[in-house]
């Protein structure tokens, strides 16, 4: 399947049981492995111990960094450059979700690059990167196959993506296999997380009609299976397919950018450390609410690969149906959360506006429907 996606510098490596591979692959590019995770999954289901038998099998050093928070912050990624030049590794493995894959990018990304990397964050050039391996062991954010990491200050709480080519991997294993021990609720919500990515490329106003058609695959996938993973994360053919969709959102997001619920939801995270599918679901179906007469056109393809029936109604109807199927869909995934119950109060609503405009700027700009302070603030109130 991926084969054919070229859009991206990635070798990519699909199916169940490829993980097995990744001691080949990793020779390829160095001696000495860094391995980022996070602080106990990856160990309870003993895929660590397993990629580290992998690696050892082919004669690479193994140094392990497990100290990855759900929502990795620059200076977690300080102590992990630090520990890699100690033990001189030359090459960086992100083994986990989304977290472990970002840290992992931003460490090799450090590594070359000296000097805060909020700058790099924020638009100072970089000039290189030790190469990444990426291994997803869930289906959510989809930086297996993109050129973004996300961190946050926890100086400034900016919440905001490197993006640079450098951080592309050079592999990515996509395991459905790794995915069946995840809890529902990590199913749910980085599930959601990886339809927001689809959806919000979609509709992006620098999208393209090739990213377009991936991001309505996507979304096509991850409505249908999304839910029977949810139900029995022992499908592993629904699984596949989830896994997949996840993968091609990622790189759909990194050629046509986020929009306007990732633009929302950092400040949040990065306030508060929220869950980012939860942050996400508080805030989507208002969005598309806010957002569907301004590219009402696109919302009509959407309606189709969701399974919503056009006879009989206008296009406006179709649009808003649109919101009540993603509605039932936060129902079947037991996402229906607001921002108020995830921590939000109205004496925060101000400083998520500021911090909206001034770090988020470029989702912001990207969405379909112009957005203004007011709007924002608007928005925010009407998901507490």
């Amino acid at each position: 399947m991926l084969e054919k996606i070229n859009q991206v510098p990635i070798k990519f490596v699909f199916g169940k049981g490829s993980l097995k591979n990744i001691g080949g692959l990793t020779k390829a590019y160095g001696k000495r492995a860094l391995i980022v995770t996070g602080r106990s999954s990856t160990k309870k289901t003993g895929v660590l111990d397993a990629v580290i038998g992998y690696l050892q099998d082919e004669e690479i050093d193994v140094t392990v960094f497990n100290e990855v928070e759900s929502n990795p912050l620059t200076t977690t990624v300080k102590r992990a450059v630090a520990l890699l030049k100690e033990q001189e590794c030359d090459i960086v493995i992100g083994l986990g979700g989304g977290s472990p894959m970002d840290a992992a990018k931003c460490i090799a990304f450090s590594a070359v690059n000296e000097g805060d990397i909020s700058d790099y964050i924020f638009g100072k050039e970089g000039k290189g990167a030790l190469p990444i391996i990426a291994v997803t062991t869930t289906a959510g954010t989809g930086s297996e196959g993109d050129s973004l990491a996300v961190l946050t200050n926890p100086e400034t709480k900016d919440k905001k993506s490197l993006k640079s080519p450098y951080i592309y991997p050079k592999v990515s294993i996509v395991d459905p296999a790794l995915m069946m021990t995840l809890p529902a609720s990590m199913i749910a919500a980085t599930g959601f997380d990886a339809l927001s990515h689809s959806v919000e490329a979609f509709l992006a106003n620098h999208s393209r009609p090739d990213i377009e058609e991936m991001a309505l695959e996507a979304i096509g996938l991850l409505f249908t299976f999304l839910p029977k993973v949810y139900k029995n994360p022992t499908d592993i053919e629904s699984w596949e397919k989830v896994a997949y969709a996840n993968t091609i959102g990622g790189i759909a997001i990194d050629q046509a950018g986020v929009v306007l619920p990732h633009g929302m939801e950092h400040p949040v995270s990065g306030l508060l450390n929220v869950t980012h599918g939860e942050g996400l679901a508080a805030l989507f179906t208002e969005i598309l609410e806010f957002s569907y007469k301004y590219c009402q056109e696109k919302f009509l393809r959407m309606a189709k690969v969701i399974g919503i029936k056009e006879d009989g109604i206008t296009k406006d109807q179709v649009a808003r149906q649109c919101v009540k199927t993603f509605e039932k869909l936060l129902k079947a995934l037991d996402l229906q959360v607001t921002l108020g119950q995830l921590g939000v109060k109205e004496d925060h609503i101000d400083w998520l506006v500021e911090n909206a405009m001034r770090t988020m700027t470029y989702a912001i700009s990207n969405h379909p429907a112009p957005c203004k302070e007011e709007d924002l603030r608007a928005l925010y109130t009407a998901c507490l």
